[in-house]
C-alpha cells in the first residue's frame, strides 16, 4: 500500500475575538485584506454566530431575551454565505460551517453556573447551530458538528477536557478535535 501524496497547505487566519456575524460581514465587505485571503483560498473555514447571542447580566438565563438575535445573526450569516460565494466566484472553494459545542460556558464550568445556566446554554446553542446548519443546507455547504466532535453523537459527554480554563474555548486537545471533525467533514465532502 502507498501513502497518498501529500500536498503542502498554508492557512492564513483573519478571525478576530469577540467578532458577531455583523462584524464578520463589514470584514467580508470593507478589508481588502480578507477579501484577498478569500479570493485566493481553495477552502474557507467559518465559525461565528456564539457572540451574537453572548450571556449578558440584563438577560440572565431568559432564552426569550435572546430570542429577537436569532434572526439577525442567521441572516448575516447567510449574507457572509453570500459574501465569500461572490469573492470566489469562478473559483471552486470549498465552504465549511461550523458550529458550537456551546455558546456560553461548556462543561463542569456551565455546570457551576446552576441549571438554569446550562438549560439556557443548551437551549440557544441548539438554535445557533440549527440556523448555521440551515445555512450550510442551504447554500450546498459542509457542516461540522463540533457538538457532536466535543459532547459524542448524543450530546452526553463532558466536554471538560476539550476546554480552556476560561471554560468557553478550546484548549490544545479542543483544536485538535476541531481540526480532526473539520479534516473528517472535508475528506468526505471531497469523495462525494
Amino acid at each position: 500500500m502507498t501513502a497518498p501524496p501529500t500536498r503542502e497547505v498554508t492557512a492564513t487566519n483573519d478571525a478576530v475575538a469577540g467578532f458577531t456575524t455583523e462584524d464578520v460581514l463589514t470584514q467580508l465587505r470593507s478589508n481588502p485584506d480578507v477579501a484577498f485571503h478569500v479570493r485566493k483560498a481553495d477552502v474557507v473555514e467559518i465559525e461565528v454566530g456564539a457572540n451574537d447571542v453572548a450571556y449578558s447580566g440584563s438577560c440572565g438565563t431568559k432564552v426569550d431575551c435572546y430570542q429577537p438575535m436569532i434572526p439577525a445573526m442567521q441572516q448575516n450569516l447567510a449574507e457572509i454565505v453570500a459574501r465569500v460565494r461572490e469573492l470566489t466566484h469562478g473559483h471552486p472553494v470549498l465552504l465549511v460551517l461550523l458550529d458550537y459545542w456551546s455558546v456560553w460556558l461548556g462543561g463542569q464550568y456551565a455546570h457551576a453556573q446552576g441549571p438554569a445556566y446550562v438549560d439556557a446554554a443548551e437551549a440557544l446553542t441548539d438554535q445557533v447551530n440549527t440556523a448555521i446548519k440551515g445555512t450550510a443546507a442551504s447554500d450546498g455547504s459542509a457542516y461540522v458538528d463540533l457538538r457532536a466532535a466535543f459532547k459524542g453523537p448524543d450530546y452526553a459527554f463532558d466536554e471538560t477536557h476539550y476546554l480552556s480554563n476560561d471554560g468557553d474555548h478550546p484548549n490544545a486537545a479542543g483544536h485538535e478535535q476541531i481540526a480532526a471533525a473539520v479534516v473528517d467533514v472535508v475528506t468526505q465532502t471531497l469523495r462525494t
